[in-house]
């Protein structure tokens, strides 16, 4: 199923409870957006573009009524089936790196996510080696990630490290980004961070489209519900969606749980779950996996 505002919406207060808010604020700006959803939704009809978005996510208390009613049906798709972006990028002759350059450049001030002003000032692009068969895209730059201006630092990014080295790898061998490249706003933020919302992803979401483009990776990981709900356009929650292989424009995609979430979960079956969808990974690769690498997080006989 594609991904709707409903869906979207949904998948965004559960990543803010993954994270462990428990509630927020509630602006003028955001009861207009629901109201705009909710009598979408019982008509079958698309929100209105104009409808404002909030900087701040609506609390927990108000996802009951953005759901579609029983029996009726959502609101069309928030990003079309066939992945297009809705702005135009031509992308410059050139090398890769020329292409990547270009993008960089163009993300700096991209207009559509600039226009929310719901995002922080400082960008955070990509990392590692355009020239590689496995890319990682994750949903947004947290505090660490500003300030060291690379995606997926910190305690994140170590844990992502770890994974990587279990693979047989480094972060200088796989491509790490980001579908939102700058950090989401909150009002008085300093080390806490918030998911993007879906009208954030929506206005980056052509430019992580022309770097996949550029890239052409023979795979992706897509690190959280946020950024799999992003790329795929599929309604679901992280646990829904792992443990297959979906399809973007012909590139196999995984879906996994955030390095974050292992953070959070100290527990084996947890981490067997990522690490088994590492496995698919490196075996749809054509990697070396060896029997240690096979046993990582299994019960002990």
């Amino acid at each position: 199923m594609s991904a709707t505002p409903n869906s979207l919406f949904r998948h965004y207060l559960d990543s803010l409870i993954q994270q462990g808010t428990t509630q927020t604020s509630l602006t003028d700006e955001a009861r207009n957006v629901l109201r705009t959803w909710y009598v979408a939704s019982r008509q079958g009809g698309r929100p209105a573009a104009s409808a404002p978005a909030s900087p701040e996510p609506p609390p927990l208390q108000a996802a009951a009524p953005v759901s579609a009613p029983a029996g009726k049906p959502e609101p069309p798709e928030l990003f079309p089936q066939n992945r297009e972006p809705a702005s135009a990028i031509t992308l410059p002759e050139g090398t890769m790196e020329d292409k990547l350059q270009y993008l960089r450049n163009l993300a700096q001030n991209w207009k559509p996510a600039r226009e929310l002003n719901s995002l922080r000032d400082t960008m955070v692009f990509a990392t590692g080696n355009p020239h590689t068969k496995l890319m990682l895209i994750g949903e947004a730059p947290g505090y660490y990630e500003e300030v060291q201006q690379e995606p997926f630092v910190g305690r994140a990014g170590e844990k992502l490290n770890q994974i990587l080295r279990a693979m047989g790898l480094s972060r200088d061998m796989v491509y790490i980004s980001n579908i939102v490249k700058f950090r989401p706003a909150l009002p008085n933020q300093r080390t806490n961070n918030r998911a993007p919302t879906p009208e954030e992803i929506e206005a980056c979401l052509p430019i992580i489209m022309h770097e996949i483009r550029v890239i052409q990776p023979k795979m992706i990981v897509a690190l959280g519900g946020t950024a799999a709900v992003g790329l795929l356009g599929e309604q679901g929650s992280v646990s829904s969606m792992r443990g297959r292989f979906h399809d973007l424009k012909g590139i196999p995609v995984r879906v996994t749980y955030h390095p974050s979430y292992l953070l959070r979960s100290d527990s084996p079956r947890e981490k067997r779950k990522v690490w088994e969808d590492m496995l698919a990974v490196m075996e749809r690769l054509d990697m070396p996996i060896s029997e240690k690498q096979r046993g990582y997080f299994l019960p002990r006989a």
